[in-house]
């Protein structure tokens, strides 16, 4: 098992950043969007200065691949790279959703879990996940209307789509707020090593779902009037 790595992730409102040294976890949250560019890398050196490590020495650096916030991305993938192409270190790209989801497991208890982001544009990035399976089965995230989700009976909610899209979402089951923290992916980064994941710097891009980033105003102008 690996014992030192570094995690983080800016594809929401909220920027999260994790060390592991042996049984000691250090993280620390920041504002995230545009924010993210500025602050991530600071944050980053006070966390290594902490734990009392450099980058050089590290196992394996994680990060939220996506999907979520096109500029969060390339954020931290461009961050990812740079670090792992100047010390050397592998990287370990993480679903945002599945980190969403096994925040949900740690914190919540749940075993099965429809993990749900905030896409704007009147969507939802989601996937769901079955912890309860040995190991959770593989899934691609979809990108959907929030009242196209379907749930399956005896899946939970989490996320941080719910003061979006509240009465558009399915009803009927448990709703857990969550976030990809890094934190959560320095609990997945064990298996998802072991299973020989990680990825050299110049293959560490963003899963972006979404192939656009914008509506043209007919395409605007249609889901107002769709609503």
């Amino acid at each position: 098992m690996m014992a030192r790595l570094l995690a983080f992730d800016t594809s929401t409102e909220t920027l999260s950043v994790a060390v592991r040294h042996g049984d000691a976890l250090l993280e620390r949250s920041g504002e995230g969007g545009a924010q993210a560019s500025s602050t991530l890398i600071p944050l980053i050196q006070s966390l290594l200065a902490e734990a009392g490590l450099t980058l050089r020495e590290l196992d394996a650096i994680a990060f939220g691949r996506g999907p979520g916030s096109f500029t969060g991305l390339r954020t931290a993938c461009s961050v990812a790279q740079g670090l792992g192409f100047g010390a050397g270190v592998p990287l370990l790209p993480v679903d945002t959703l599945l980190a969403v989801a096994e925040e949900a497991r740690e914190r919540f208890g749940a075993q099965q879990v429809l993990a749900v982001l905030d896409a704007r544009m009147e969507q939802v990035y989601s996937a769901a996940y079955d912890f309860a399976a040995s190991p959770a089965p593989e899934v691609e995230p979809q990108l959907t209307a929030p009242e196209e989700l379907v749930l399956t009976p005896g899946y939970v909610l989490a996320g941080n789509a719910f003061d979006a899209y509240g009465e558009r979402l399915p009803a009927g089951a448990a709703r857990h707020p969550a976030l990809p923290t890094a934190a959560a992916m320095l609990r997945l980064a064990p298996t998802m090593l072991a299973a020989g994941r990680t990825v050299s710097p110049a293959d560490a891009w963003p899963l972006y779902v979404r192939d656009k980033v914008a509506q043209t105003t007919a395409e605007r102008a249609a889901a107002k009037q769709a609503n």
